[in-house]
């Protein structure tokens, strides 16, 4: 993505990213080059994913059959969706497969969807531990092993692979506990688009057509909660995501889909970089006076 946005934003243009004009300049790249940039990432992705989750797969000893599924996880050409962070309680990591009626159709059908997995629980929180577990336990199914990837170690290295090749990038935490997420804006200058619930940094970034919102309100009826988001997370999944993703014009392109990724950059890469932070620092507390 970076080779792209020097080309046709200029050399300098991380200097001048918190400038909102400098992203003005994304209406005159082609939506091919565009989205074959986007393809290129997805595929350095899949790469990736296949060789890390064999190893994985083997250091754990699982059985033949899903170290073998690893070696043919993952399509270039699917829809990939992103989720790593650390797995807390509160990140509600399984309402992704709170219910597997609603998602293994999401994995199986005509247009699917890939997910990869990664984040590390802390060995004290005990509730963390058992939702990766009861994630693992799904895994048995052979569609599961295909199209869905927990990659062990999680570190800076595998995010940055993550943050560059995933199309969507989720975040579900239970409102109001998350204080920023800036994995999602890491995912969003390299043109992935978000899924999140508003709160933290998307609460501030959502315009309705840079990405997609889940409700931000508390509730203290967790459970409630808990089933209603994941409901509201696969209805968007299947019925906005899959089919702007999936629907190509004449050109063969995903237009619908290319646009939400322009929106994304123009509204948030200015806003969302430390250079606008450290502005921002500097014109008022770092200058005010005493």
């Amino acid at each position: 993505m970076r080779g792209l946005f020097d080309r046709h934003l200029g050399q300098d243009w991380t200097e001048r990213a918190a400038d909102p004009e400098t992203w003005s300049a994304l209406d005159a790249i082609p939506d091919a080059e565009l989205w074959a940039t986007r393809e290129h990432q997805r595929a350095q992705l899949v790469s990736f994913v296949r060789e890390r989750s064999v190893n994985d797969r083997l250091a754990r000893s699982d059985v033949r059959e899903y170290v073998e599924a690893a070696a043919k996880a993952f399509d270039p050409g699917t829809l990939t969706l992103g989720f790593a962070r650390r797995v807390a309680t509160y990140k509600r990591l399984d309402l992704l497969t709170r219910n597997p009626d609603w998602t293994l159709p999401l994995l199986s059908g005509e247009r699917p969807v890939q997910v990869v997995l990664a984040g590390k629980a802390h060995p004290r929180d005990e509730e963390a531990k058992r939702t990766v577990q009861r994630l693992f336990g799904l895994k048995t199914a052979s569609v599961i092993a295909q199209r869905v990837v927990y990659l062990d170690d999680y570190d800076l290295a595998t995010a940055a692979r993550l943050v560059q090749g995933c199309d969507v990038w989720v975040n579900l935490p239970r409102p109001p506990l998350e204080a920023s997420g800036t994995s999602g804006m890491k995912a969003a200058i390299n043109g992935a688009l978000q899924l999140s619930v508003l709160d933290g940094w998307w609460a501030e970034a959502y315009t309705g057509d840079n990405g997609w919102a889940l409700p931000g309100d508390p509730d203290p009826d967790h459970e409630a909660q808990d089933e209603r988001d994941s409901e509201t997370f696969h209805r968007l999944v299947g019925d906005e995501i899959v089919p702007s993703f999936y629907d190509r014009a004449p050109d063969g392109l995903p237009a619908a889909w290319i646009a939400r990724i322009r929106a994304s950059l123009r509204s948030i890469a200015p806003r969302f970089c430390a250079a606008r932070m450290l502005r921002e620092y500097l014109d008022g507390p770092y200058r005010r006076p005493a």
